[in-house]
C-alpha cells in the first residue's frame, strides 16, 4: 500500500502540461476544484470528468500512475459512501428493513462524492507529477508575493511546503524499509487483533521519527553550510515566464467552468 502513494513525485517530460508555468498549474488546479464541486447534476460532473481526462491524456503520464494515486484513499471512500447510503434519507426508498433504509438520494450523494474525490485526486496529482518541488516553491512565492506588504512570511511558507512535498516519497520509502526490517526480525505488523497491530506499529513509528529528525537536522546543517538566506535579494536559476500555452490553457479551463455553471443553472 505504501508503494502506491505517489504524492510528491515528479515525472520529467516534454508534454504540453509540463511546459505550462507552475503558477498557471496552481491556478488551474484551484479552478478544477471549483469545477468539480459546482453543480449537483450529472452533466456538470461529466464536464469536469472530461476536462480531467483531457488533462491526464495531454500530460503523457501513464494512466496507471493516476490509478496508484487513487488506490490509497479507496477504503476511506468506500466507508464514507456506505455511511452516506445508510444515513441520508432522501428520495425514493429502495430498501427498508428495521432501522436500515436505502434511498435514491443516499446512493446519488455517495456516487457523486466518490467520483468527485477520484477526479480531484487525479487532477490535482498533475501538479506534482508535472512540476518539480523547486518550481512549485517559486510559483507559490510569486502568487503570494502581495502578502509580503503585510509582513507575511511568504518565502518561509513556500519553502516549508516545498520541503514537505520533496520528502514525502523519501519518508514513504523509509517507512517501507523499516517495516521490512521489523518483519525480518520477527515482528508481526500485519497480523493479530486491531489493538495488537496498533501496538506493533510503535516499532515502526519510533525509528521513523528518529530518521525524520535526523534528516531534518542534516538538511538544516547543509543549508547553513551553503550560506542559504532566502527572501529578499535571492536570485533564481530559472525565471518563471508565461507563454501563449498558459493563456490558452486558462481560457479552456474557464470555458469548461462556465459550461458547468451554465449547465447547473439551465438544466
Amino acid at each position: 500500500m505504501l508503494r502506491d502513494i505517489t504524492l510528491g513525485q515528479y515525472f520529467p517530460g516534454k508534454s504540453i502540461i509540463h511546459k505550462l508555468d507552475p503558477r498557471t498549474k496552481i491556478i488551474l488546479t484551484i479552478l478544477l476544484i471549483v469545477m468539480l464541486f459546482t453543480g449537483d447534476k450529472l452533466i456538470c460532473l461529466g464536464i469536469g470528468a472530461a476536462y480531467t481526462l483531457m488533462a491526464v491524456l495531454l500530460s503523457r503520464i501513464p494512466v496507471k500512475m493516476f490509478v496508484k494515486s487513487v488506490k490509497p484513499i479507496l477504503p476511506f471512500l468506500i466507508i464514507t459512501a456506505a455511511f452516506n447510503i445508510f444515513i441520508i434519507d432522501k428520495g425514493d426508498v429502495l430498501f427498508h428493513w428495521k432501522a436500515i433504509k436505502i434511498t435514491t438520494g443516499g446512493i446519488n450523494v455517495s456516487v457523486f462524492m466518490i467520483i468527485r474525490i477520484v477526479l480531484l485526486v487525479a487532477g490535482s496529482s498533475l501538479l506534482t507529477y508535472t512540476a518539480s518541488p523547486i518550481t512549485i516553491t517559486d510559483a507559490i512565492e510569486k502568487l503570494l508575493s502581495p502578502l509580503k506588504k503585510l509582513h507575511f512570511p511568504v518565502h518561509e511558507l513556500a519553502m516549508m511546503m516545498s520541503i514537505a512535498l520533496r520528502f514525502i516519497p523519501t519518508l514513504i520509502e523509509e517507512t517501507d524499509k523499516i517495516i521490512s526490517a521489523q518483519k525480518a526480525r520477527g515482528a508481526s505488523i500485519d497480523s493479530g487483533t486491531l489493538r495488537e497491530r496498533a501496538g506493533n506499529l510503535i516499532s515502526v513509528i519510533v525509528p521513523l521519527f528518529v530518521s525524520s529528525f535526523r534528516r531534518a537536522d542534516e538538511l538544516a546543517t547543509a543549508m547553513e553550510c551553503r550560506c542559504y538566506n532566502g527572501g529578499e535579494g535571492r536570485t533564481r536559476l530559472r525565471q518563471l515566464r508565461t507563454s501563449a500555452c498558459d493563456y490558452i490553457a486558462a481560457a479552456v479551463t474557464v470555458m469548461f467552468l462556465a459550461a458547468v455553471i451554465a449547465a447547473d443553472k439551465m438544466l
